[in-house]
This record gives structure tokens, sequence and C-alpha cells, in this order.
């Protein structure tokens, strides 16, 4: 999905006209994100991860999805964020990921998934900027839904083309 911005009509603000659409809406921690509607495949309750030696920390593993093998990444590690104990709302969806002209199948654990959001252009700003030390290219918008803010990802960016090749082939591997 492309970045298109333009200004809403006398408001002087910027408008996120292609973000608008669908978001499955989870949280970890108090944060909540959203991930495009279109790049999840299905939503799973937490089953038996096996880890898989010599993969980055937040590679958990790979799991036996109905006869395939799918790895799963642990977002919150991914985010550099403190570890938590799974719970009966820990959940994996399972997103199809851009690696170059394919699509692998990988699982994301989540703390709990919320709901499912129209977000409107209008309600979506551009990720803010933070310098050159943030990389927040990862970040399709920030959404403004009733008085919170979901921070908006694009699924095929949050892991470096480096570390996708890493977890597609720990699938192949397994």
């Amino acid at each position: 999905m492309a970045t298109t911005t333009a200004t809403a009509a006398g408001t002087g603000r910027r408008v996120m006209t292609e973000q608008a659409g669908k978001y499955l809406t989870f949280k970890l921690g108090a944060e909540e994100f959203g991930l495009e509607i279109l790049k999840v495949q299905e939503i799973i309750k937490l089953m038996e991860i096996t880890r898989v030696p010599r993969t980055p920390e937040f590679v958990r593993g790979v799991i036996n999805l109905r006869g395939k093998v799918i790895p799963v990444i642990d977002l919150r590690l991914k985010f550099q964020m403190e570890s938590q104990a799974t719970t009966d709302k820990t959940c994996v969806i399972v997103v199809q990921v851009a690696q170059g002209d394919s699509r692998v199948t990988t699982g994301v654990i989540v703390d709990e998934v919320s709901e499912v959001l129209d977000i409107a252009a209008e309600q979506i700003e551009p990720a803010p900027e933070f310098g050159s030390a943030v990389d927040t290219a990862f970040i399709l918008g920030m959404g403004k839904v009733a008085k919170r803010v979901v921070m908006l990802l694009d699924v095929d960016k949050v892991m470096s083309s480096r570390e996708l090749a890493a977890v597609a082939g720990v699938a192949k591997q397994s």
C-alpha cells in the first residue's frame, strides 16, 4: 500500500488517503495496533511452538497449522518490549507477508485481539518523525479512533528483508 497524503480542505492537516480501510486491532500491553485486514489470514489460539535453534530471539519457532509448518514471531520481542507470560487472551494472528515477488505465511503472537475497525482517511495521520535514529517505516500511520490512537502497521515492513528471509528459511528447514 503506497502512502498518499493530501491536505484536508481548510484545515492544513495532512490526510492519509490510501491507508483508509478495515484494520484488525490488537494489543501489546497498553498499546493498540492495527493490521490491514486483507493481510490477515486467520486468528488462532496459541498452540505448542517448536523452538528452532540459532534463530533471532523474537522468532519463537514454528507451528504445524493444518499440515503446513509456519514460523511464529513474538511481536513484543520484535518491538523490544518486555516479555510477558501468556494468558487465555494471547493468540496468533496468521498473516501473509510480502517477500520479494512471493508471500510468506507467518504467525504473529499478540497479547489480545480487539476488534475490526473501519478507519477513514481523515482519521489517519502520518507516523511521527523521530529523526534518523528511529526507524518508523513499518508504521503506515496513526489512526485516531474515538479518544485513542491506534498504530497502523505495515506487516510487510515489520521485519527487514533479511529477517524475513531467515524466518522463511526456518519454515522450510522444519
